[in-house]
This record gives C-alpha cells, structure tokens and sequence, in this order.
C-alpha cells in the first residue's frame, strides 16, 4: 500500500508498506478521507511538541471498516471514524475517567505512526460508527471534539461573554460549540479573512482584529465592561497565550488548548485579584464526540463550511508547505483517497 512519511521536518515522502494484518481486539480501516490539521502543520515545519521522526501524519480520519476482531455491532463495510488518542485504561487518569490525558498516551500521528496511509490498523476499542455522516464529517469530527471538549472544560453557560482567541481550524470549532451552549462568542484574531469567516459562515457577531485595534478596549466595550467570564486560546502563540490573561473578568475562567513549547508569563497580582482559573484542554473524550456528532445530525454544525481545500493522495506532498502561508485561505485541507 502506499505510505507518505515526514521524514524530517519539512520533508514528506511518498513510499510502500506492507498492508496490515488484522490482530487481536483491532480492526483495520480503508482510508478514504485525511483532514490536514495544525498539528500536521507544525510536525511538518518542526515546531510540534511531543514528536519525533520520521513519522507517518494524519488523525483526522474516516473510512471504511475492512476487518474487525473484539468490536460487537461493527461490521465490515460500514463507514467508521475513530478516536485516535490510545490510551492505556490502567493510569490514574484512565482511572477516573480522563483517557485524553492517559499517562500513556500514543495519539495517532504524533506519537504513533497516523493515517496517511491506504490502510490503517487501530485498537477496536476506538471505533465510531458513521451513523450515516459523510466521510468528509467523519474526518473533521475529531478536530470539532477538540473544541468541544474545551468549552465542557470552561462550563460555559447561557448568556456568558466567551472569548475565543485564535480563528483555526480548533478555534472556529470552540466557537461552534459555545455557541451551541448559549455563549456570546467573541472571535479574536490578527487575520481578516478568518474574522470575516467567523461572521459569514458561524454568524459570529462580534470579532476584534487584534492587529488593527487594541483587544483589551474591545472586549471591555462588547461586554460593557465586565470582560469575557471565558477565555479559550486556540492559537498555540507563546505571546497570545500570556495576553490572554490580560482579557478575562474576576472571577473568569481561562482555558488553554492551543499549545506552545515555552513557559507561560503572568503577573501574579493580576491573576489572583480576579480569583480566576486556568486550565488546560487536551485532545477529547468518548463523549465530545457523540456531541459533535450528534451536533452534525441535527444540523447544528455544518461540516462543509471548513473544507477549503480538496486534494488527491498523490498531491499532498507537493501542497502541503503552501498550507502554511496564510495567504492560501486555508481553513481545511481535505485529502481524498
């Protein structure tokens, strides 16, 4: 089958492998569709932490379920996506109930070889039926369970301010799904095309370009004063992160999916007068997907608002450095298979 590797960053290589054979309490699924995330991005440029190469790309995933061992209902031909977060089920985080955050943790593509592959074996364990969703659905719900499991984080509630810093991929789902929980969003980012998206395709009301006016004044005039009770970073921007702090109202929340490699900076006064919290949001769980998935079937959530950018197996090694360029309006990359 063929097989495309990031053999170091910045170089992505096209190759052959062996098909795999099915082991016990695993399936093996037939690729059809690979949605390009930023976690792929960074890998590819270098800058992703908790990797090494070569590495085999790609968890954001939907195909078709060729064979099964230890999976009741699943059968072979249906339409699958997966949780590719591979957890241990015995660390204290396994324990009570946090496998997104497994001591052990092998995600797909990052710390195991992923899916930019014909055929990809996976723990049985991880399966999803398809419930009659697309395969281009399928491949964004775990980028969309990420946002979702950030804003279960935050519990946001009805009617509060949330601020979400960083219109991506992630970011743009964090919104979908505050919104969904009755949030006013708040869409920050330095990109104009991204906020103009916010407004076009999420109905999001109110966007600050962080380049061109100073955030602090306008989330004080959108709140009427309060500042967001919610902050969520999505930008993985050592220096939005820290700013971050700077726009949440006492007693607020702030929650950090987005990641970087260095060290977080905050003036102690600053954070304990508001007697705020801080937390971080990793990867997803079991429930945020049916969430998003249930989200998807009710119409709540339309999948094909994020898909930009469609491509051929064959192509993603030449276009995938262009992905990095702001300048390509890139907000999905989705590879076909």
């Amino acid at each position: 089958m063929k097989i495309l590797t990031c053999t170091t960053p910045g170089i992505l290589t096209y190759g052959e492998a062996s098909q795999p054979e099915l082991k016990k309490d695993h399936a093996i699924i037939r690729i059809r569709r690979i949605g390009i995330c930023g976690t792929d991005l960074h890998a590819f440029e270098g800058t992703q932490p908790f990797f090494s190469y070569p590495r085999v790309l790609g968890h954001e995933l939907a195909g078709e379920l060729v064979a099964v061992d230890g999976a009741p209902g699943f059968e072979a031909g249906e339409a699958v996506t997966f949780i590719p977060y591979f957890n241990c089920g015995k660390c204290i985080a396994c324990r009570t109930g946090k496998p997104n955050c497994c001591v052990n943790i092998a995600v797909c593509g990052v710390h195991v070889d992923g899916g930019m592959v014909e055929y990809l074996q996976v723990p049985s364990a991880s399966l999803l039926h398809g419930e009659g969703l697309s395969n281009d659905a399928l491949a964004l719900v775990e980028p969309l369970a990420i946002g979702a499991h950030g804003v279960r984080r935050a519990g946001v509630m009805p009617g509060e301010f949330v601020a979400v810093i960083g219109a991506g991929p992630i970011g743009l789902g964090i919104m979908e799904f505050a919104r969904i929980a009755g949030a006013e969003v708040i869409a920050v980012d330095i990109n104009p095309q991204r906020l103009q998206f916010c407004k076009d395709k999420l109905n999001i009301k109110h966007t600050i370009n962080a380049a061109a006016e100073n955030p602090e004044a306008a989330l004080q005039t959108i709140t009427h004063g309060d500042f967001p009770t919610v902050v969520i970073d999505a930008t993985g921007s050592q220096r939005a992160i820290n700013d971050g702090f700077r726009y949440l109202a006492h007693g607020g929340r702030y929650v950090l999916v987005g990641l970087q490699r260095g060290e977080i900076s905050v003036a102690h006064p600053e954070f304990h007068k508001r007697e705020a919290t801080l937390m971080s949001s990793r990867n997803a769980t079991k429930e945020d997907f049916r969430h998003v998935m249930d989200a998807m079937r009710k119409g709540l959530v339309d999948p094909t608002h994020y898909i930009t950018h469609t491509v051929n197996f064959g192509e993603v090694a030449g276009k995938f450095a262009s992905w990095l360029d702001p300048a390509s309006g890139v907000v999905k990359a989705m590879v076909q298979l």
